[in-house]
């Protein structure tokens, strides 16, 4: 009975754990759509690579959280269109339009598996003319 009992708790807990991954996506686009960099930035891995139109580096969580709200800010986001998701080795990815009060951007978001978890990576958002 107790390995009837013991196969059941393990069994439960692989089934929960693979739900959390994608929910880690979801909640980075959700971010996204909202222009939420403070919401984004709790899915960031130590250093993040940012590419935007007008600067490209490696970033600190934190720096990278002020940059992004900083773009934000600026450009106005009025939402975030995904165009597509999907596994890579080793985490997630997707790839959408932000939209902005300044024109729309293409964006794509890295995450990658650490720790048992999954996070952001690397973001570029580049001008779609």
């Amino acid at each position: 009975m107790k390995a009837l009992i013991s196969s059941l708790l393990v069994a439960s807990m692989v089934m929960m754990s693979s739900f959390t991954q994608p929910g880690t996506i979801d909640d980075v686009i959700g971010a996204l759509r909202s222009g939420d960099a403070t919401s984004l930035s709790r899915f960031f891995d130590e250093n993040v690579e940012l590419t935007l139109p007008v600067k490209s580096d490696s970033y600190s969580k934190a720096q990278a959280q002020v940059i992004l709200k900083d773009f934000f800010g600026n450009n106005g986001v009025r939402g975030f269109e995904l165009k597509h998701k999907g596994v890579s080795p080793g985490g997630h990815y997707c790839i959408g339009t932000l939209q902005t009060k300044s024109g729309d951007f293409r964006a794509h978001v890295f995450l990658k598996s650490k720790g048992g978890k999954e996070v952001v990576k690397e973001i570029r958002f580049q001008s779609i003319e």
